[in-house]
């Protein structure tokens, strides 16, 4: 509003409409300085003043003349800024990862970790490979095998395990920020949304080459018309929240859909940050507005479509029938009650018109009322509007079971057009523009596929025929940096997304390159690329480092990778985990998404459709749909699973790069204190009395299933005598009631007038399962529990090593 402008010294020496904002080599008498220190009018930030070092720092940079780094010229850019677009460096001599990787640690005067222990290896190469724990019988195996390709036979075997690919298909739709719901207010459902994670599950393993998976997702429909696989793939381009609703116009929904597929199809397969480039010219890297409007018009003729496609044999649609006949059946509950409202009407026409049948009451008055809902208490009306919004609600789910995909299509039209959109806005357009791809002169090397064509089919094909090209240096970096991160915990270079001039340089630049290389030379084959990392003495390694003290100095991050780096399981690895200890892991993969029990309050928590209450979460009724792995549960952008929003899971509205793995005591609460922590080591015990005879045994099983090992002596008198202790406070106190499922009845307040009102949701049509529950078993057995639970809220249980 003030014309104030600080994205140049220019600009900032010129000002606005107060003046120059900076006066180099006086800062007393700069307008910023004094904003910023309080001393005039203008305080900024207004309310708390800034730390007195950052004021000072300011004054300090004033007073030496300002000074600015100077952006290049236009065209000119520093070679170490453009590293990533360059082509991929040929390396000179015999190379391999532990060569590159060894140089460093050896230069840097560290010494690298022994190998790690076998039981630790295989419990970290089957979480990494599959997600999930090896079992004693395979740790077993792996430690007497002493052939010299022991370690190989064990990567192969979890290579081929359909478990494969559900771990690693969690990595690449946390970039592509999948999920069941659309998002934003009322983050309706998307019924056939997991079609499209279903097809990265089998994409992975069928280790499908790369390029074939990006021409699939970018232009499945263009590359190979009436495939199945390749429709489905297209889903890709859909994963963005996204709203339209009666109030939005749809231009600017349109727009918001074409940026957000602009910016993230760049993000995920070429590791760029494109957003800036909306408004401006991408203050760091050389990516002009003008190559983002030319990417954009590639998707200008993109449009939605639930696609007609018939369901697959190699698509999961068992228990169909039934799921539809479940909603069906809360249909005609809903409408029953709205049936009943409409009776309460009738009976109150009747009476006020002192009349015996509806034939007797005067012509249209009956039906004025039933439009009006006269003779409604302001809560039944209230209930009416939920009920209504609960029929479009159901109605909307009856999709999951329709063969349709969540696909895109070419318009008929190709007169689109695009334009330069001044500072980002739709309403300010600029030149105009035509399909193309980015002008960096380094990815311009291989041409395939283009120029763009001139028709509306056939655009998005030449774009990801451009990014999957091998002359493309940035698309092979990318996706190798993301498989080592999943191996190592960090990518070689820190920022996945991000291979720009603000994001993170390479560690071990020759070393990505000779990966990407090696990956092109094996056609794109990811299982190959995990082989090479994962037979590396590198990967390898013990996790304690040999000279901590040393190391805390010279490399306190680990980035030279001297030992193995442990970190802490993923959110879904987590509870897939232990749920798999305790028996109680489902082995149905595929197919719409389940529902686990959550916290009873966040599930009747009320939230608000279009002005309506939607209806309260609901689990599935019967345990093994609700215990199915956490990838194949529904993700519903409004609502997190609590276990996987406490252990740091994707944010399904931006492309996760890199899952953190923060420590903050709510945690604590959801591995000791929650129904969910406390009903899996209850089916643990109980599990544990079917595989040992005494309690000493059952520790030692249970150590061998949670961990990998045998506990220690001092370890097994410990979890003994807290069993025993347990044991005499379970048999001391009265036996637990039984906790059967109540109604759930919800106090709400209706949003447009303020009503109070009680709404009793319908429960599931299908009798409930329960978990097992501490009323069914003997104080022995939940003195076990007790103990368990004291080992999964161990640190060796929840971190790889």
């Amino acid at each position: 509003m003030g014309g104030l402008d600080l994205r140049t010294r220019e600009s900032a020496l010129r000002g606005g409409r107060r003046g120059p904002a900076i006066v180099p080599g006086q800062a007393a008498k700069s307008l910023i300085f004094q904003a910023v220190e309080g001393a005039g009018e203008l305080k900024m930030p207004p309310g708390k003043k800034l730390p007195a070092d950052s004021i000072a720092a300011l004054r300090e940079w004033i007073d030496a003349g300002a000074p600015w780094q100077q952006q290049a010229a236009k065209g000119e850019t520093n070679p170490d800024d453009v590293w990533a677009f360059q082509p991929l460096r040929k390396t000179s001599g015999p190379a391999s990862v532990d060569g590159f990787i060894s140089r460093k640690i050896g230069e840097a005067g560290l010494q690298a970790a022994p190998p790690a222990d076998r039981a630790t290896l295989i419990r970290r190469a089957t979480f990494d490979l599959t997600g999930l724990p090896p079992t004693p019988e395979e740790v077993d195996a792996f430690v007497n095998d002493k052939s010299a390709d022991a370690f190989k036979k064990v990567v192969e075997r979890l290579l081929a395990s359909p478990h494969y690919g559900e771990r690693w298909a969690r990595h690449w739709l946390d970039v592509v920020r999948y999920a069941d719901s659309d998002g934003y207010a009322n983050d309706f459902e998307r019924p056939n949304a997991w079609r499209y994670r279903d097809y990265v599950i089998r994409s992975f393993n069928q280790d499908k080459p790369y390029r074939q998976f990006i021409l699939e997702q970018i232009a499945g429909d263009e590359w190979k018309p009436g495939d199945p696989e390749s429709l489905i793939a297209t889903g890709f381009l859909r994963m963005g929240p996204w709203e339209q609703t009666g109030m939005s116009v749809a231009a600017v929904t349109r727009q918001l859909f074409l940026d957000d597929i602009t910016h993230h199809s760049v993000t995920a397969f070429l590791g760029l940050t494109m957003g800036c480039a909306k408004c401006h010219d991408h203050k760091f890297d050389p990516l002009p507005t003008r190559d983002y409007y030319r990417l954009q018009a590639v998707f200008s003729t993109t449009e939605f479509k639930k696609a007609p496609l018939e369901f697959q044999p190699f698509e999961n649609h068992a228990g169909f029938d039934e799921g539809l006949a479940r909603i069906q059946e809360m249909i005609r509950r809903t409408k029953a009650k709205l049936e009943a409202q409409n009776e309460k009407i009738r009976q109150a026409q009747l009476a006020k018109h002192k009349v015996r049948t509806e034939a007797e009451l005067p012509k249209g008055v009956l039906a004025e009322a039933l439009k009006k809902k006269e003779d409604l208490t302001p809560e039944d009306l209230a209930r009416n509007a939920a009920y209504n919004k609960r029929l479009e609600i159901y109605n909307r789910a009856l999709e999951r079971y329709k063969p349709l995909a969540f696909a895109v299509a070419d318009s008929k039209d190709a007169s689109a057009e695009t334009f330069v959109l001044t500072g980002g806005n739709l309403k300010s357009p600029g030149e105009k523009v035509s399909p193309g791809v980015l002008s960096m002169p380094y990815l311009k090397a291989d041409a395939d596929g283009l120029p763009m064509p001139d028709s509306a089919a056939g655009r998005r094909l030449a774009l990801a025929r451009w990014i999957a090209s091998p002359s493309n240096p940035l698309t092979a970096r990318v996706i190798v940096n993301r498989i080592w991160e999943h191996h190592f915990g960090e990518g070689i270079v820190g920022t996945p997304n991000n291979f720009g001039k603000m994001g993170k340089r390479p560690t071990h630049p020759e070393l990505l390159d000779w990966l990407a290389g090696y990956f092109l030379e094996h056609g794109g084959s990811i299982k190959e690329m995990h082989r090479l990392m994962m037979l590396s003495e590198s990967y390898q390694r013990s996790s304690a480092p040999v000279d901590a003290q040393k190391l805390a100095k010279v490399d306190p991050e680990n980035h030279l990778l001297s030992y193995f780096p442990p970190r802490r399981m993923e959110a879904e690895v987590l509870r897939d985990t232990m749920l798999a200890v305790s028996g109680e892991l489902s082995p149905d993969a595929g197919g719409p998404g389940t529902l686990p029990e959550i916290n009873e309050d966040l599930a009747n928590q009320p939230r608000l459709i279009m002005g309506q209450i939607s209806p309260a979460y609901q689990p599935s009724p019967a345990r093994r749909e609700r215990n199915r792995r956490t990838i194949y549960t529904f993700q519903k952008r409004s609502i997190i699973n609590p276990v996987v929003e406490q252990f740091n899971g994707p944010d399904l509205n931006e492309s996760c790069e890199r899952r953190d793995a923060s420590i903050v005591p709510t945690q604590v609460f959801a591995l000791f204190n929650s129904k969910f922590a406390n009903d899996t080591a209850l089916a643990f015990a109980v599990r544990l009395e079917k595989e040992a005879g005494t309690p000493a045994a059952r520790i030692d099983r249970a150590y061998r299933l949670a961990l990998s090992r045998l506990p220690t002596v001092e370890e097994r008198a410990l979890l003994l005598k807290h069993y025993e202790r347990m044991t005499a406070m379970e048999r001391a106190n009265k036996r637990p009631e039984a906790r059967p499922r109540k109604p759930q009845v919800r106090s709400l307040v209706h949003e447009l007038t303020g009503q109070k009102f009680e709404l009793q949701e319908e429960g599931e049509p299908e009798k409930y399962e329960e978990n097992i529950q501490p009323s069914q078993v003997s104080p022995e057995t939940r003195a076990m529990a007790q103990t368990l639970l004291v080992l999964l809220n161990s640190n060796e249980f929840i971190y790889v090593f």
